[in-house]
């Protein structure tokens, strides 16, 4: 029987496999076997594909980095904001400007304004290269790095005057990689958005220029006294000179350093063909600074500051004239130093302090503060309290005149006892019956100590001197009498002026137009000048015999401390006050030096030269 055939479907039909010569049917061509890259094509691709990576994600850093240096930068539009600190200008009482605080700002100049050597000059000597770069100086960074390199220290700097610009108006001095790329961020804004000329006018008018003066024309003014649009070729230089060490260089701190940089300046102008080598030294030769002031009155131009807090407009520039006498405080400091100097040095006294003043109206023409502002600005006549001695004894006289005593009334000058207190007199010796202004003219202990214990006690004593102007706590015990109180120099000198004055008591002021408080009717007229009778024999024939000055009339009172550790005098000369201090800050005694010594002989050498 024969088997039926299968379905086609399940027929199984070997694959055919085309023998290795046979070609492909046509259109099913197989693709050529992969040929392999040369190693130099991988290796670019490869640095190519990395570069791209390596630059994308650079950026990204970079960014991130600028944006984090950037984060608190200072706003960009306020660069022509003028903020700084309201200025204050003290004049003499001629008118003579003799001290600033704040900062000073003159007029605000266009380069049409300026002379042109000025620009020219700060071109030459900060940034040659200015009208050509864009505000970053890459050949100017190479130099100064090539010149500090080869010189083995810092010469040259390669900051443009853009990027000084960028550092004056927004930025500090910090020496910081963070200021650093800020200032330079700032320097592209800066050289965006101003051109060339508006950012040499801003530098000029912004640059600090020291002594407090900001910008050429406040510079020019303070030290030469003209405005900067009058500025010739050598005062060009020397403003242009000192943007560098403006503190250390300025011709008020050091005039020689001032010189010698403009003479760098002006060198620079001819090597840049500013100008010629002949008028660089025609310039030179023309330098002549104003001649420096010989006093320093530092102590009343901050005593007066202090004064002119509540009478100065808010946020505003004010010029205040004061009742300062640049000669009275000429002769007040060169007097005292030379006695610090001299017979000072013998004896010990390393310190010292003069006030003047004038008695009728309190107005205060001169005050040292001590040997020397610079040195040490600390006010002795304003702020050290010290014991007056027997120079507080006047409020002691005043206040028996007051209880019924007289200039002719007697008193005995004996031992006497108070409590557990015996004074003993300097002399160490006992004149019996005097008159009360004997008692003061020789300046008896005992007879003082008996005053106070019969006209009321210390707190009749302490309330006559409150009254006249001493504000200071004393103590309430038989000692007043001799001065153990501390006092300070300005309010005893005040409080005396009551003597001379009428009766008057004066507050000491130093502005001319200020707010001060008139005088007041303090003690009766008539005892204020029995007051000065009895202080004229002082000079005349007591204690006070060294401060007499031939031909004019003197009156005041010595004050000599325990172990000679302060010495005073304070008096009155045709119309004047002086008050002098002399002693040591450690409160170390000095040599024997009495109030009827040194204190008196520097009053009368002050004396004889103020009229």
């Amino acid at each position: 029987m024969s088997r039926a055939p299968r379905p086609p479907s399940a027929v199984r039909v070997p694959p055919r496999v085309a023998p290795p010569s046979a070609k492909p049917p046509e259109g099913k061509r197989r693709p050529p076997a992969p040929v392999p890259a040369p190693k130099r094509r991988r290796w670019f691709g490869a640095v190519a594909k990395w570069g791209v990576i390596l630059a994308i994600w650079g950026s990204l850093a970079l960014t991130g980095v600028v944006l984090w240096f950037a984060r608190d930068l200072p706003r960009p539009e306020s660069a022509l904001d003028a903020v700084r600190r309201p200025s204050l200008t003290l004049q003499d009482r001629s008118g003579q400007i003799f001290a600033t605080f704040g900062d000073v700002v003159g007029d605000s100049l266009r380069l049409k304004d300026m002379p042109p050597a000025l620009p020219a000059a700060l071109i030459a000597v900060e940034d040659r290269r200015f009208w050509h770069h864009p505000g970053i100086d890459p050949i100017g960074l190479a130099r100064a790095a090539y010149v500090n390199v080869t010189s083995g220290r810092l010469v040259q700097g390669g900051s443009t005057i853009t990027q000084q610009v960028a550092k004056t108006l927004f930025l500090t001095n910090a020496r910081t990689v963070r200021r650093k790329v800020q200032e330079l961020l700032l320097t592209i804004w800066l050289s965006r958005s101003f051109s060339k000329q508006e950012i040499l006018e801003i530098y000029l008018n912004r640059v600090y220029l020291g002594s407090g003066a900001w910008g050429v024309d406040a510079a020019s003014r303070m030290y030469f006294g003209v405005s900067a649009r009058k500025a010739n070729l050598w005062q060009s230089a020397m403003l242009a000179g000192l943007p560098r060490a403006p503190s250390r260089i300025n011709p008020r701190t050091n005039p020689a350093g001032a010189i010698a940089r403009a003479k760098e300046v002006l060198a620079a102008m001819a090597d840049t063909g500013a100008i010629s080598a002949a008028q660089a030294q025609e310039a030179i030769a023309q330098i002549a600074l104003p001649p420096t002031p010989t006093i320093a009155p530092g102590w009343f131009a901050d005593w007066t500051a202090e004064q002119a807090t509540g009478v100065l407009p808010e946020n505003a520039d004010a010029t205040l004239r004061t009742t300062l006498d640049r000669r009275i405080q000429e002769v007040a400091e060169t007097r005292l130093a030379a006695l610090l100097d001299g017979p000072g040095a013998l004896a010990g006294v390393t310190q010292g302090a003069v006030v003047v003043l004038d008695p009728v109206s309190g107005a205060v023409r001169a005050m040292v503060g001590g040997r020397d502002y610079r040195t040490s600005p600390y006010n002795r006549a304003v702020l050290s309290r010290r014991q007056p001695g027997s120079a507080f004894k006047p409020f002691t006289w005043l206040t028996a005149l007051e209880g019924g005593a007289r200039p002719d009334d007697t008193v005995v000058d004996a031992p006497v006892r108070i409590g557990n207190w015996s004074p003993q007199n300097f002399e160490r010796r006992f004149m019996g019956e005097v008159s009360l202004e004997e008692a003061l003219a020789e300046s008896i202990n005992t007879v003082a100590a008996r005053l106070l214990v019969q006209y009321g006690g210390p707190r009749a004593v302490a309330s006559t001197a409150a009254r006249l102007g001493i504000a200071d706590k004393l103590p309430n015990d038989a000692s007043l009498a001799l001065g153990t109180g501390e006092v300070g120099l300005l309010e005893l000198t005040g409080a005396y002026a009551t003597f001379f004055n009428g009766g008057r008591r004066i507050v000491p002021y130093a502005i001319e137009r200020g707010a001060h408080p008139p005088p007041e009717q303090a003690v009766d007229p008539n005892l204020a000048a029995m007051m000065a009778r009895m202080m004229t024999a002082v000079v005349a024939h007591g204690t006070g015999k060294a401060a007499a000055v031939g031909g004019r009339a003197v009156a005041g009172k010595t004050g000599t401390t325990s172990d000679f550790r302060d010495a005073w005098f304070v008096g009155w000369v045709d119309g004047t006050m002086i008050g002098v201090w002399l002693g040591n800050d450690d409160n170390r005694p000095m040599k024997n030096v009495q109030g009827g010594g040194l204190p008196a002989r520097l009053f009368h050498d002050i004396a004889a030269v103020v009229r």
